[in-house]
């Protein structure tokens, strides 16, 4: 990928089109090396660990403000000292360039921890 998945914006997927595969999603992956493939390759996932629930909390109200620039959703589960973050293209249900769209920005947001 010539250019860095955080120059990138988010496109509206109509779905319609394949999800990645395996191959496609790991070369992706590899700019995003905290991400996980989950699922059969149809999710990533990454765990963050934080001092306290209002670290984590703030870190989560980053990730919403951020998903709604981007108008792509991840799923989040979070609590005391942490939160974890699941990336899929509901539509296509599977990945999309996307989710890894998303991840980088969500890695820089977390300072590359």
């Amino acid at each position: 990928m010539a250019e860095d998945l955080t120059a990138r914006t988010c496109i509206p997927c109509k779905g319609g089109v394949p999800p990645l595969t395996r191959d496609e999603a790991e070369t992706y992956r590899r700019e995003t090396p905290k991400w996980d493939l989950i699922d059969g390759a149809t999710r990533i996932r990454r765990s963050l660990s934080f001092p306290n629930f209002a670290a984590a909390l703030d870190f989560v109200n980053q990730i919403g403000a951020l998903a709604e620039r981007e108008n792509h959703h991840p799923d989040i589960t979070f609590g005391w000292g942490y939160a974890d973050v699941c990336l899929q293209t509901h539509k296509i249900k599977g990945l999309h360039e996307n989710d890894f769209i998303l991840a980088a920005k969500i890695d820089r947001l977390a300072g590359l921890r």
